[in-house]
């Protein structure tokens, strides 16, 4: 299975050149769909991501997605009309046979959405991720891979880390963003990691998505060139 992995577009998804958009069976959005979240920049999202031409369309949501947190009532009724797209948040869902689980959470970062207190405020957002999932979408970074922030400053999430490293034994792929300018991929740890931002720093697209294929035979994942 061919998954494409895309984050933090700002509102900026119809900027994304649609040569970066290659075939695949599925496409992740690992959130920060919106500038601040309002509702119309929901919606947009929502339209473009709808109109795009994969068979599997999942999104989590991210800090600046204030909607999802502060009005969830009236996102999932924008979301409901588009029914080919599946925004998951908390929970495991099983895709042609691969399970993905999704959250939104990251330690606190500013006065941002979907943010936990590091330790065990945040922990107990990791403790309920299903063991069974092999595909985790988390809107941050562990901590000390792709989470390099500006001030040469390691961000990411301790507990995330040894979660993914230690009770999700039959993991394969972590998918990220949020730090824009740690884009890219690392293997560690017997897994893969995606930072998947195409914004940079400076909230200009710089980066191409992140195409992923997940062996459903071994389960295990493998980048791909785009």
């Amino acid at each position: 299975m061919k998954i494409l992995t895309i984050s933090d577009t700002h509102s900026q998804h119809r900027r994304v050149p649609k040569e970066w958009l290659v075939p695949a069976d599925m496409i992740i959005h690992a959130g920060d769909v919106s500038n601040v979240g309002k509702l119309n920049e929901i919606e947009d999202f929502c339209m473009w991501y709808d109109s795009l031409d994969y068979k599997y369309k999942i999104f989590c949501a991210g800090n600046h997605d204030w909607g999802f947190q502060r009005e969830p009532d009236k996102v999932a009724e924008i979301i409901a009309a588009y029914p080919s797209i599946t925004y998951v948040q908390d929970e495991m869902i099983i895709v042609d046979g691969v399970k993905i689980y999704c959250s939104p959470w990251q330690p606190e970062f500013m006065n941002w959405a979907f943010n936990l207190e590091r330790g065990e405020e945040i922990k107990e957002k990791w403790d309920a991720i299903n063991e069974e999932c092999e595909i985790l979408v988390t809107h941050g970074p562990v901590y000390g891979i792709l989470d390099l922030a500006p001030g040469d400053r390691y961000v990411g999430c301790v507990d995330l880390l040894e979660t993914i490293t230690i009770r999700l034994k039959k993991l394969s792929t972590h998918i990220c963003g949020h730090i824009h300018g740690a884009h890219g991929s690392e293997y560690k740890h017997g897994k893969t990691f995606i930072n998947a931002s195409v914004l940079n720093e400076r909230y200009i697209i710089a980066y191409k998505p992140i195409l992923l294929e997940f062996d459903k035979e071994t389960r295990k994942s493998k980048l791909t060139e785009i």
